[in-house]
């Protein structure tokens, strides 16, 4: 199996400082992807740098510490406390699954969720993407939202000083374009047939735009994180449904963007966070697809219960050299009247026309 790289949170609530943490061996499969954010006891966080703000507990007994004297830390076997690490490296060997590490500690072993069996497992299908074509994508494009009306890509893209969105044919040169104030952190996008809302990161605004022009037309405001954004449209009952990274969808009026409900997400019977892109097939008695951030995974959700139905393995889309420069898999929009998604990723150099196919 190999050493397991991370974090393991035994013996008290902690919240953390990290702003977009790089991972480069394994996912996140808990937390740690914004500043400020509780990771409960028995979060284990897989990957090899974090910053941490408060003690951590671990139980690996070599020294720890990235070999540089700031990080540098040397602990007692069992289960040892770190000194308070405040904006500063630290490697943590975790050896070799959470679980037992636990135990070890006398924490109890992680939290399957009750109810979580082979039954339930088996509920979730297991797809992979199968490539019909490749198409040009910006590769300075930080991708946030992705999203087609008729033949019209629309895109938002994030990062302040940067943020813009554009509208025109997939694979092709924008044909409109409006960019964002530096101070707005542009996040996911819909589009219906009379305005475009885009979502701004921290900053609680909502764009409504026209959907020919992008001229904003006004803001309203939310509480919380904006991640990912789709239009259940329909002939009844239309409604938007937005992501703030966390495990719940909310759902909002389309012309008002005021709360209309929300939903849990999870797989089998656990919750499941990170929820970022999203996109909405089928209108208010369809699915919703969500990018999982800091994953090569998409899931599909019942929007009504919660339940993710189906699990899709996007990995493998970029050469070494072509994935060197990107960073994570962001962005799914469902082709009009087809069962084929345009999939990409933020700074990627393509995007990938896919069918989701049986793994």
């Amino acid at each position: 199996m190999g050493d397991r790289r991370g974090v393991l949170v035994l013996d008290a609530d902690v919240r953390t400082d990290v702003l977009f943490a790089r991972v480069e061996n394994g996912g996140l499969s808990r937390g740690l992807h914004r500043v400020d954010q509780l990771l409960p006891v028995g979060t284990f966080v897989e990957g090899d740098w974090q910053r941490h703000r408060y003690p951590l507990c671990r139980t690996a007994r070599p020294a720890i510490g990235p070999g540089r004297a700031a990080g540098r830390r040397r602990v007692r076997r069992g289960c040892a406390r770190l000194t308070p690490v405040k904006r500063a490296w630290t490697l943590l060997t975790v050896f070799p699954a959470a679980a037992a590490l636990l135990a070890a500690c006398g924490a109890g072993t992680l939290d399957q969720g009750e109810g979580s069996d082979s039954d339930s497992a088996s509920a979730v299908e297991q797809l992979r993407v199968q490539v019909e074509q490749e198409l040009p994508h910006d590769v300075t494009a930080f991708t946030q939202g992705l999203e087609f009306l008729g033949d019209t890509l629309y895109e938002g893209t994030g990062l302040n000083g940067e943020s813009r969105i554009t509208a025109g044919p997939a694979g092709a040169e924008p044909e409109v374009r409006k960019d964002l104030p530096d101070e707005l952190f542009g996040e996911g996008i819909t589009v219906t047939e009379s305005r475009v809302w885009q979502l701004t990161w921290t900053s609680g605004i909502a764009i409504e735009r026209d959907p020919d022009t992008l001229e904003e037309r006004r803001r309203v405001s939310y509480d919380g994180e904006g991640w990912g954004l789709c239009d259940q449209g329909g002939d009844r009952d239309e409604r938007l449904v937005m992501s703030n990274g966390s495990a719940t969808l909310t759902f909002r009026d389309p012309e008002t963007f005021d709360v209309t409900g929300s939903v849990e997400v999870t797989e089998d019977g656990e919750p499941l966070d990170q929820l970022n892109e999203l996109e909405c097939v089928g209108g208010v008695d369809g699915d919703v697809y969500a990018n999982l951030w800091h994953s090569d995974g998409i899931v599909r959700i019942d929007p009504d219960s919660g339940h993710v139905t189906a699990r899709i393995d996007a990995s493998g889309l970029l050469t070494d050299a072509e994935a060197a420069d990107a960073d994570v898999l962001n962005g799914i929009a469902a082709y009009p009247d087809s069962d084929q998604f345009l999939i990409t990723g933020k700074l990627w150099p393509k995007m990938f026309r896919v069918t989701f196919v049986p793994a």
